[in-house]
């Protein structure tokens, strides 16, 4: 499928819950927040449909976010029928980790390609203050389990200033010894992340260049999407930076999203898209859904615009968007 800015648009991110079982600073109060009813939230059967009308316009990868995705029951079970969609090639996982232990072969088994963990920090007392309760070894042992049944895995950390910033190259040493990508993500300036500090990309590569010397670039494929990967001397896996503010890759944008309550959502800072619930629970055909798809996708914005004034600036929280 390619959009009126002639990108190819071939990775569907999939929140199925806007629930978690931790608090993340740059993504929910600490109080919790309102979650969606439970009749708002697309059910298994209609998220399989939209993905199958997806993929006949081209979509071969997928990602299943939340919230927490392992939260909502059956998530594994969801796996499994996506698995088995007609041209779906790839079907990763972001999660926390914390619900996948002791899972992880029976997410293989449904046919899991990949897990993207979210681990700020390595140091216990950092990481229970900014999950607001999470245990990191949990999360570590879980780490070693995917890698141990053959899973592909990246960690996703987002530098903060003031809050993980000081041990950041330790999370870096997970890649030493593992053949692991660990990725930095630039803050990005929705819902409780807006008043937090991040730190840009080229910092965080200073920093990494003076803890482990010259970095040669690893153009290996690591996945689908915009991180630009090195490997420093010595590390079995690499080390991946996301630049959505200071490099911005928009003209690289390869995908949309589907949120827990059914809205096809074109990008991230765009409110933008088209509800997808309303379509399915009307009596659409499914010649109706994908001629829906594939209009709202032809129109995807062209830019974020995180750094400027956006006339129809997301205004949601990063759990009610999908991770």
């Amino acid at each position: 499928m390619i959009d009126h800015c002639g990108r190819s648009i071939d990775y569907l991110r999939i929140s199925i819950t806007d629930r978690c079982n931790l608090r993340c600073v740059y993504c929910m109060p600490e109080g919790g927040v309102q979650s969606f009813r439970h009749e708002d939230v697309l059910n298994y059967e209609e998220i399989v449909r939209v993905v199958r009308q997806a993929a006949a316009l081209g979509v071969r990868h997928l990602r299943v976010t939340g919230g927490e995705p392992m939260a909502r029951k059956g998530c594994l079970e969801l796996v499994d029928m996506l698995h088995h969609i007609p041209g779906i090639e790839t079907i990763a996982l972001t999660t926390n980790g914390l619900l996948l232990d002791g899972r992880i072969a029976e997410a293989q088994a449904k046919g899991l390609t990949s897990l993207n963990i979210s681990m700020d920090s390595v140091d216990a007392e950092i990481f229970r203050t900014m999950t607001r309760g999470g245990d990191v070894h949990t999360v570590l042992r879980v780490i070693d389990e995917a890698l141990a049944a053959g899973l592909k895995v990246k960690i996703n950390a987002v530098p903060v200033r003031g809050m993980n910033d000081a041990g950041l190259t330790q999370v870096a040493e997970l890649a030493r010894t593992r053949p692991i990508c660990v990725r930095f993500i630039e803050l990005m300036p929705l819902g409780c992340g807006k008043g937090l500090a991040p730190i840009p990309t080229d910092e965080m590569m200073a920093r990494m260049e003076a803890a482990f010397g010259a970095m040669a670039a690893d153009t290996s494929v690591h996945g689908y999407g915009p991180a630009k990967y090195v490997r420093p001397a010595g590390f079995v896996g690499s080390l991946g930076f996301i630049s959505p503010l200071s490099h911005e890759f928009c003209d690289q944008c390869n995908r949309v999203r589907l949120t827990a309550d059914g809205f096809l959502k074109l990008c991230l800072n765009h409110k933008a898209g088209v509800d997808l619930r309303a379509l399915l629970r009307g009596g659409a055909t499914d010649a109706q859904v994908r001629e829906t798809l594939a209009d709202a996708i032809a129109n995807k914005p062209q830019r974020h615009g995180f750094l400027e004034t956006v006339a129809d600036a997301e205004s949601r929280r990063m759990n009610e968007i999908g991770g």
